[in-house]
């Protein structure tokens, strides 16, 4: 009976440590789990798409003529974007990199600092630095990169040849190609998100609705009746909107099946590319519809962030469950041994 008394005591202290122990190092590795990891996202271009990991790596399939999926050594990436055929990274220090055509200094972004959004479009890269100014390179032959006075904006969106900026008062301005009057949007109000495709200019409104402006030859506008959203993308001729239950809807030009999104689910994120329409599912694997071969999409999951707090409640529960099997054999133990 005396090993009793003193294993009894014992175990119990063994788990009153670890009950003080694995908490406090799950918090820890919670800890270097938020520094390391970021949140996944995927980029359309108009025939590749893009592909950001939870360990801020970054996988690209699909056309690569120039080399705009060549980003397999990337690495420290939190954002990423796809225009025409290049491939923008947005690093966690702030700096950013690309890879693609650079026939119009598009890729020429390596002296950019401090930014914290970045768009590609046709054949230039916008991006949006912490102060709310806004930087651009590439391709202006419309005024698209005339960006330079552009204060207090909360995000960039960069079409073929046009640019849109949300401004922290949800308004939105533009400057660039407006051929089909897509940059005519100065009297949108309540914006809490933009996006440009080829000739049209798309905004979520605060209360989830959706306004769009520019061509719609192909319906790219129809998107008045759309309620419920939390996040839009613009394509070359069709939009695509995120609904607060994870499915999507879409509206324009579908010849390619760019528009067939009806029976997704569980989504998370989605993009529009140039003829293709990819989403990122609450399981972490991407999905796509248009043109081309999609079965290597299929393979892709770019990882979710676990919320710790399961792991330590797990790890309390299962401490404190020993420490109550422990003192309830003590307690048997003394009923079935009153003589020690």
């Amino acid at each position: 009976m005396k090993k009793r008394k003193v294993l009894l005591p014992a175990l119990f202290s063994i788990a009153l440590t670890f009950t003080l122990i694995l908490p406090a190092l799950a918090l820890s590795r919670a800890s270097v789990m938020a520094q390391e990891e970021v949140t996944p996202m995927v980029a359309a271009g108009v025939g590749h798409t893009v592909g950001l990991k939870i360990d801020g790596t970054v996988v690209a399939a699909g056309e690569n003529e120039f080399g705009q999926c060549d980003v397999g050594n990337w690495k420290g990436i939190t954002q990423i974007a796809a225009g025409y055929a290049h491939t923008v990274g947005l690093r966690t220090d702030g700096t950013v990199i690309a890879a693609g055509e650079n026939e119009f200094g598009q890729c020429n972004v390596g002296n950019w600092t401090d930014i914290t959004q970045i768009s590609a479009g046709g054949a230039h890269t916008v991006g949006l630095k912490i102060d709310g100014t806004v930087v651009a390179a590439g391709w202006n032959s419309d005024g698209q990169c005339d960006v330079g006075n552009w204060t207090g904006t909360a995000q960039v969106a960069a079409g073929y040849a046009h640019t849109v900026g949300l401004k922290t008062g949800g308004t939105v301005v533009a400057t660039g190609w407006n051929d089909y009057a897509q940059c005519d949007i100065g009297n949108w109000t309540d914006i809490t998100q933009v996006a440009a495709g080829l000739a049209h200019t798309v905004g979520l409104k605060n209360s989830g609705a959706v306004v769009a402006a520019g061509e719609n030859v192909d319906g790219q506008c129809d998107v008045g009746n759309w309620t419920d959203i939390t996040q839009v993308a613009a394509g070359y001729a069709h939009t695509v909107g995120l609904s607060t239950g994870g499915t999507v809807f879409a509206a324009g030009w579908n010849d390619y099946g760019q528009c067939d999104v009806g029976n997704w689910t569980d989504m998370i994120q989605v993009n529009a590319g140039g003829v293709h329409t990819v989403g990122l599912n609450a399981r972490g694997t991407v999905v796509a519809v248009g043109p081309g071969d999609e079965s290597v999409l299929a393979e892709w999951n770019l990882g979710l962030v676990v919320p710790p707090e399961p792991l330590i409640g797990g790890i309390i529960g299962a401490v404190i469950a020993l420490g109550l099997a422990t003192f309830f054999v003590r307690r048997r133990g003394h009923a079935q041994t009153p003589y020690r």
